[in-house]
This record gives C-alpha cells, structure tokens and sequence, in this order.
C-alpha cells in the first residue's frame, strides 16, 4: 500500500510528515520483538485501506532514537498523529478501537484526493477480522462500561461474573448464555481469564531472582536499569530479567502491586527488595550476595 510505508532514517520520517502537508500521519513506534505491535501493525495495514488520504509510518523505536528521543517514546506500541508536521493526539498501548476512533475523527477534516476510492473490502472477510480482534468478542448495544440496552446490560454482567474467554465460536446470545452459566457449562465451555495478579505472581516467580526493567540482561534502556545490571551481574548470582516496555499491563499493574511506583524492582524468591538504590545500599554494606542467594 502507498500510504502505509515504513521508516528507518529521521530524515524520511521528516519528508514523510511534510509531504503530507496537512493531510493526516498516523506513525507506530514499534518494536519487532513486541507480539502487541504487530498485532497493530495489522490493524494499520487494515485502516491504511480505509483511508486512503491518510499516511500511515512503522518506525522502529530503537531503530531511530534521535525521533523516539525527541516524542518521548518510553514504551511501545505508541502512537503519535500529525497535521501540517505538528502532533495533534498520541495512544499509548495497544488499543484498536481508540486508534480507530482517532484516526477516523482526525481524518474526516481531510478531503479524498480526487479520483480517490477507498478498496472495498469483503464483508465476509470484514466479519471475520471483528470476531477475531479479541478473546472475547460480544456485539451488542453499546459497550461494556456503557450497555445501552437491558438484554447487553444483562449479559455483560454474565460474562463478568464468569471472567470468560471466547476464542472465535459463536455461544449464542442472552438466553443461550443465561442458561450455560445456570448450568455451569459457561465455565467448562470457556476457561477463565487469567487475573492480572495471578500473572504478575507467576512471573515473578519464574526465577529465584527476578528483575523487573527496562530491557533485559543484554540491552539495558535507561541508565537506571543499565546500573543496576552492572550491580547484578558483579555479583555472580544467576537471575532472569522481564522487559516491562513490552507489555504496558505488566508495566502498571505491577506498581500496584508492589506498592513500589518505580523501575526496575528486584524480587527474591517472590519477595520485593526494591529498586536500584536499594540494591547499591546492599552492595556498598556487603549484604547484595547473600540476599540475592536467599540468605537474609
């Protein structure tokens, strides 16, 4: 497609927005290790079809620095939208419908190039992209937080109750439901969501040592984290690391949890010992070893 295109210079990015003019850009700072962002890439390449007179960029976080410095791209997939070479609204986080509903706010302004017709596509093939764009996907009035009807009010609060995921298949509609969850085939029919805190338990618990950080072992991205590894890796304890760029629920929820508003945060045997200032006080006191080991 002509208007979705990838970047991998400043330069281009620069050409790209002032070509546009005051058409709109719509530009992902990605990242190709990232499952999330290429999930979005796929919802770009869908609304690049939509919208035609809009110009969608894929420009690699890390790739290009001196632009991910410049928006204060801090994680990823992040979204910024341009008119006229100026930021006009930026997502953070893997949101299809919010950057659907942005995209086709700031586009509608804009005027099809003559001649322009946006491809139609197949309804069939349209359908099938909803179904699948979540675990569980209900159409209905409204929306989770807003129903506007009683029976989505109804089942809403169901599938709520149940904490379900549906992965494609049909289930049917209110009574259908109503009368899985009376007869407890809800349940077996769909496994339950995995909880945030159940996630963030599990991984924290994924190594005797575990450090949360902007990275990992072999690329530290903040000088925070970049410390912190030095400490870690003097210490000669073996530990695993969790790139909290790559997953913006693990990254927020875990402050909470923690109740530890900072990065990176050290666990021992599921245990919470702090952040890198912390961890200098142990080394500097002689302690950094043995608490890594369990000991203290």
């Amino acid at each position: 497609m002509a208007n979705f295109v990838e970047v991998s210079s400043s330069q281009q990015f620069e050409d790209l927005l002032k070509k546009a003019g005051k058409s709109l850009s719509v530009v992902h700072f990605y990242a190709p290790w990232a499952p999330q962002c290429t999930q979005m890439n796929d919802v770009m390449a869908e609304l690049a079809q939509d919208q035609p007179q809009v110009t969608f960029i894929k420009l690699e976080a890390e790739g290009v620095p001196e632009v991910s410095e410049k928006y204060e791209i801090s994680s990823v997939p992040t979204f910024l939208l341009f008119k006229s070479c100026e930021k006009v609204d930026r997502l953070d986080g893997a949101h299809a419908p919010e950057l659907t509903k942005k995209v086709q706010k700031l586009a509608s302004s804009v005027a099809p190039a003559k001649g322009a017709e946006p491809p139609k596509e197949d309804l069939n093939d349209r359908l099938k992209k909803l179904i699948s764009a979540a675990p569980c996907m209900l159409f209905m009035k409204g929306s989770p937080q807003e129903p506007r009807c009683g029976f989505s009010r109804q089942i809403v609060q169901i599938l709520k109750e149940h904490n379900v995921y549906v992965n494609g298949e049909l289930l049917g509609g209110l009574d259908i439901i109503k009368e899985m969850a009376e007869s407890g085939d809800l349940e077996t029919t769909c496994p339950k969501a995995v909880t945030l805190e159940h996630r963030l338990k599990s991984i924290i618990n994924k190594s005797p040592v575990m450090l949360f950080m902007k990275g990992n072992k072999e690329v530290a991205k903040c000088g925070f984290s970049r410390q912190i590894i030095e400490l870690m890796n003097g210490s000669g304890v073996d530990y695993d690391t969790f790139d909290i760029l790559q997953d913006e629920e693990v990254r927020q929820g875990l402050k909470t949890y923690s109740n530890w508003p900072t990065y990176p945060q050290l666990y021992v045997k599921g245990e919470l010992i702090g952040g890198l200032d912390i961890v200098k006080e142990l080394k500097e006191s002689g302690d950094l070893q043995s608490v890594l080991k369990g000991e203290n």
